[in-house]
This record gives C-alpha cells, structure tokens and sequence, in this order.
C-alpha cells in the first residue's frame, strides 16, 4: 500500500510502498478514504514535540481518518453494527483501558495512549489498523471529505465549546470571542453559535481571508488585530457590544501574543480555553488573573462521546466546511503551505 512517513525529522516525508498492516483479533482494518492534515503534522515533523516525547522513525502521518471497514478481526462483537463495507470515521486517542481516565471515557488523555498518525499507523496511507472500540460508524450520505477533518479539527474545537459550556461561561448576556480563524477557528465559531445559549460571537484573527469565512459562517463581529493595539480592540468590542472585555474565549491559535492579547481581554469570572499549539510557553501577569477569579482551561483533542455528538451534528447538516482536497503525491507540498499559514480552512488528503 502507499504511505507517506517520516523518516527523519525535519526532512519531507518519503512516499513508499509499504505491506498492508495485519490486524489484531479485535480491530478491524480501514480502507483510508480521506485523512485531514492538521498543523500538528509540521509540528510532529519540525520537532514540537520531541521534549515530550521523542517518537522514532519511521512515522506515518495522518490522524484524520475515514474511511470503509475492509477487514474484521475474529473477535469484533458482531451486534456491534461494524460490518466490512461501512463508512467509519476514527477516534484519536488509544488509551490503556485501565487508567482512570480511560474508565470514565477520556481515553486521549490516557497517560499510556496511543496517538495514530504519531506512530507506525496513520492516514497518510491506504490502509490502517484500528482497535474496534475506536472506529464511529456513519451514514454513507456523508462526504469523506467532510467527514475527516471533524476527528481533529472539528472534534477539538467542539470539546472546548463544550467546556465553556459547561464552566457556564455563555449565555444570552455574554460575549465569547473565538481567536484565530483557520482549520479550528471556522469550526469553534459555528460551535460558539450552536452550544453557546444565545451569546454573542467575535472572531478575532490577522488575516481578512480568514475573518470572511466567519462572517460567512454567522458570526456577529469580527476583528482584523493585526497593527491594532488592546485599546483599539476594546474601544471595537464597545461599539459592537456594550462592552470591550469578553466573557469566554477559545483560542485556536496558542501564539504567545494572541495568548497575551486575549487574557487582557477577559472579564471578571472569565472563562478562557487553548486548544491551540502554535507556541510552547504561556507569559501573562499573574495578578489579574487571580483577582480577577478568571479560568483557563486546556482542552485536547476530544473522546468518543464527544465525536459521536459531532457526528450526530454532521448528520443533521448543522456543520459547515471550508476545504481544499489534494492527492497522495502533493502530501509535501501542502505540508510546506500549512506551514506557511497559506490555506484558509482544511487540507484533506484523498485516495
């Protein structure tokens, strides 16, 4: 089969023929259809997370997966309703099983988990074996295309709604602003009008591309912050809200001067979620957030349940995407435009 992995860091991946993987008795195999790619991928690849965990060649790529069951393992309970044929989107996250975090169901924060597309297996190749309890089935209706960005991108930015949600940070008297506006950001902002209880919605990014996708998605105010300073920012949100702080924030970007930019923003008892890596260190003052009783959440990647919600929201045609599919040949060149920050929306990866 074809594969795109890593061989060395730094270096672009390599495009080989590789066998097709076995499966264990209780996975099943998946026919790759479509892999997103995500800015973790040039991370994985640039050496982000080598003081993490420094993962060894050779990697396959790709933790967006959908595909078509082809193969099943002999132990894959057979009311279950995964047959070979069925469409399947895959959930990250391979956890133990036993860890605490597993038992209650949020297996990607497993401290022994199993990440695809950051090990041998991953969707940047045709064929991938997965553990049953991790494929979701889905509607056929349902474009692969679409489907492969909402196991990351959409899922990621869904839990962290979610969390503000739940923090009770929104409501119909309340402002959330949504930071960056690419492959997360176009989801968080539908995500903030759909769970977010009547609040009001700003998306915040530099780029006006980016900002034109969030109007069109619904949006109430959007912000260009690029040469602004914090006074003209607050000075836009009076104008458009009464007010120039926000009650709850996502970031999608996790740059160190979005960071700084949104945490002056937030108001008393604010809520504030990353789920965003561009940076690797935090630097705020201390005393505002204490005084001020403000919150920060992270929030990574999502669980099944959270998956199968988002699912549940694709079925009912209540997400919308900005997408831009390519071939297993241009895995490279696309790579280099993520890392530039050249494509609006979603890459995906079709077979």
């Amino acid at each position: 089969m074809k594969a795109a992995r890593m061989h060395e860091y730094g270096k672009p991946l390599v495009l080989e023929d590789i066998p097709v993987p076995d499966i264990a008795e209780d996975e099943v195999l998946v026919q790759v259809k479509a892999c997103g790619m995500c800015r973790s991928d040039v991370q994985l690849i640039d050496g982000y997370f080598r003081p993490y965990g420094d993962l060894k060649p050779p990697l396959t790529l790709g933790h967006e997966i959908t595909g078509v069951i082809a193969k099943m393992g002999s132990l894959v309970p057979k009311g279950a309703g995964i047959v070979e044929g069925g469409h399947v989107v895959v959930a990250p996250g391979w956890g133990d099983g036993i860890c605490r975090h597993c038992q209650v169901g949020d297996t990607q924060i497993c401290p022994n988990v199993r990440w695809p597309g950051f090990g041998p297996v991953g969707g940047f190749a045709e064929y991938i074996p997965v553990p049953v309890r991790y494929v979701i089935k889905v509607g056929k209706q349902l474009a692969f295309e679409e489907l492969a960005p909402l196991t990351d991108a959409g899922l990621t930015t869904y839990r962290g709604i979610r969390k503000l949600r739940d923090a009770g940070a929104v409501g119909p008297d309340r402002v959330i602003g949504v930071l960056g506006v690419g492959g997360l950001g176009a989801y968080a902002v539908q995500y903030a009008r759909l769970l977010g209880g009547g609040a009001r919605v700003v998306a915040l990014a530099r780029s006006e591309e980016k900002l034109a996708v969030a109007r069109d998605y619904g949006v109430d105010h959007t912000i260009a912050v690029k040469d602004k300073s914090e006074a003209d920012i607050k000075k836009d949100l009076t104008q458009a809200f009464g007010q120039g702080d926000l009650d709850a924030i996502i970031d999608c970007t996790g740059a160190p001067a979005m960071i700084q930019l949104g945490m002056s923003l937030l108001s008393t008892s604010g809520h504030y979620v990353d789920v965003g890596l561009v940076g690797d260190r935090i630097d705020i003052p201390l005393f505002p957030r204490v005084s001020r009783e403000q919150s920060f959440h992270g929030s990574f990647w999502g669980n099944n349940a959270d998956l199968m919600e988002v699912m549940a929201l694709a079925a009912q045609d209540k997400i919308r995407h900005t997408i831009k599919t390519f071939g297993f040949d241009e895995v490279n060149t696309y790579i280099d435009q993520l890392r530039s920050g050249d494509i609006v929306g979603r890459a995906v990866m079709t077979f």
